[in-house]
């Protein structure tokens, strides 16, 4: 069984940037690497990512669902199969994702959601989830440019998302490692090997 690693965090945090950088890392120690995303790690997320970012009006939970079906398939067809095989697997936003996001922020019921997506999954749960943890009012200067639904939905919003985050942090800690968003790339990325190391041995 091979080791899954997830990211989360607000918008503009830098979870892209660490998946790279950690996926990178891993290949170059010889490990099978692969890199999803939600929504969009495969074709049909792909069409999700648009109706979803780009699409217009959505209702939370059409919004759930949306996310809940992106997230379905593609563990059905990219994560599992890749852990079977025993590579690690990298994933920008999971199911924690949709529990801060729709369940908390769009005041859908945490339980509810948490539901939606063990059932969607299987109840696969990572084995690591590193939370890049920005402070809200950091959004805006580092997304920039024209924002999608999600990115636009205003502090209180993004707000609520981030509480719920150190709120899982803090109920899990040894599942979820905890890194200032607003430390260096570099500083970052140490940080996240020196525990993805530790996980591979065992630790």
């Amino acid at each position: 069984m091979g080791l899954f690693v997830t990211f989360e965090g607000g918008d503009g945090a830098g979870k892209t940037t660490q998946v790279r950088l950690l996926a990178e890392w891993l290949r170059e120690r010889g490990h099978g690497v692969v890199e999803t995303r939600e929504p969009g790690g495969t074709e049909l997320g792909r069409h999700i990512r648009c109706l979803l970012l780009h699409g217009g009006e959505v209702s939370p939970r059409a919004e759930a669902l949306l996310y809940a079906a992106d997230r379905a398939h593609d563990v059905a067809t990219v994560i599992r199969p890749a852990l079977d095989r025993g590579d690690v697997v990298v994933a920008d936003r999971y199911v924690d994702s949709s529990v801060a996001y729709q369940g908390a922020a769009r005041s859908l019921g945490k339980d509810e959601v948490r539901e939606l997506s063990m059932w969607a999954t299987e109840s696969l749960i990572p084995d690591l989830t590193v939370f890049l943890d920005l402070p809200t009012g950091d959004i805006a200067g580092r997304l920039g440019g024209t924002a999608d639904r999600i990115e636009a939905a205003g502090p209180e919003f993004h707000e609520a998302v981030r509480r719920e985050y150190r709120a899982f942090a803090e109920a899990e800690p040894e599942r979820w490692l905890v890194v200032d968003a607003r430390k260096g790339i570099d500083e970052i990325a140490g940080i996240v090997r020196e525990r993805v190391a530790a996980r591979l041995l065992g630790g």
